[in-house]
């Protein structure tokens, strides 16, 4: 069973930069498509970036590409999302999500498993 645990979040000024982690454990981490997502109350959980396990291509929301980039450190079997240039609009509970197999989903129900979440707020 995967288990996914984010960490890094927390209070910033907007303009600011944070960077989330996720870590990864019980299956093989190069079988698995990384996404991260938000959601604020009340809303969705809101797609923000995937990188596709079999060619490496990150695909961004057009709300954060430029500002936002995702990477993989496979040896230490852990994904991030460095958030830059922050704005009140970004705070919300991001989540990393795994997909088993290749493919760049932006869709909730295309991901296997979650991690619990972790709180980033932005102020003005």
């Amino acid at each position: 069973q995967v288990q996914l645990v984010e960490s890094g979040g927390g209070l910033v000024q907007a303009g600011g930069s944070l960077r989330l982690s996720c870590l990864f454990s019980g299956r093989t981490f190069n079988s698995h498509s990384m996404g991260w997502f938000r959601q604020v109350p009340g809303k969705d959980r809101e797609f923000v970036a995937v990188e596709n396990w079999s060619d490496g291509r990150i695909t961004y929301a057009d709300s954060v590409k430029g500002r936002f980039t995702s990477s993989r450190a496979v040896t230490k079997e852990t994904v991030y999302l460095q958030m830059n240039s922050l704005k009140p609009e970004d705070t919300a509970v991001y989540y990393c999500a795994a997909r088993r197999g290749p493919g760049a989903g932006i869709g909730t129900d295309e991901y296997n498993y979650w991690g619990q979440g972790t709180q980033v707020t932005v102020s003005s």
